[in-house]
């Protein structure tokens, strides 16, 4: 087994070149989250930034404050999953494998 460090080097820079790419297409991915028939929304984007967060004026009741906060969080973790899927299909369609440790 020979080891070439030129190849290694080759490698690296392609490696890198590589996740530059994946950065910018995580920019690009969005995906919402909603509870409670859509009263509560929240987008975000491939890099896990909150992008928005909507809330329906009916879902705002000042006597059950606990409602709104579990609306905001269960909207949150649909996000969340849903830029996890979409990451993987991106992945997939750059030839990366779906199962890549550290991704989700």
């Amino acid at each position: 087994m020979n080891f070439n460090p030129e190849d290694l080097l080759k490698n690296i820079s392609k490696f890198q070149s590589q996740a530059g790419d994946i950065q910018e297409k995580l920019k690009q991915v969005r995906a919402t989250g909603a509870a409670g028939g859509d009263l509560v929304q929240i987008e975000m984007n491939g890099q896990m930034d909150v992008l928005s967060v909507k809330i329906d004026p009916i879902a705002v009741d000042p006597r059950d404050v606990q409602m709104l906060e579990d609306l905001i969080l269960s909207s949150f973790i649909a996000a969340s999953n849903n830029v996890k899927e979409k990451i993987k299909e991106e992945l997939s369609g750059m030839g990366l494998p779906a199962g890549v440790p550290g991704l989700f």
